[in-house]
């Protein structure tokens, strides 16, 4: 099984999600540094579909990229062009497999598309 990982090396909830994908047998893992391979606005609203979850769900609502651009009221759309131009305000980790997408929030969540 494939599981693509959207991680951020400093966080360590995307650190400990990489840790349980690359210890299940049978998972090869492609980990995208999404800082630096941001995902499309068109790919990350597919993401949080697969997941269940909206957009403002995955939002960095404390990052002060957030707050500057005032995001609080923002609708779905806005906050998705907002997330690909300044991908620091995208949550994560971000992990999809065939079995789904999930936000790797709490890590072990990720155990649930594996």
């Amino acid at each position: 099984m494939k599981a693509t990982i959207w991680h951020n090396p400093r966080c360590s909830k995307s650190r400990e999600t990489l840790k349980i994908l690359e210890a299940e047998p049978g998972v090869e893992v492609d980990i995208v540094k999404y800082l630096e391979s941001p995902p499309s606005r068109e790919t990350l609203a597919k993401l949080y579909k697969r997941a269940g979850i909206s957009a403002r769900d995955g939002l960095r609502t404390q990052e002060a990229k957030a707050k500057e651009l005032g995001l609080k009221d923002a609708s779905e759309g806005e906050i998705l062009d907002a997330m690909a131009e300044h991908p620091i305000l995208i949550e994560r980790p971000l992990v999809e497999t065939e079995k789904g997408a999930v936000l790797g929030r709490p890590p072990e969540k990720v155990r649930e598309i594996l």
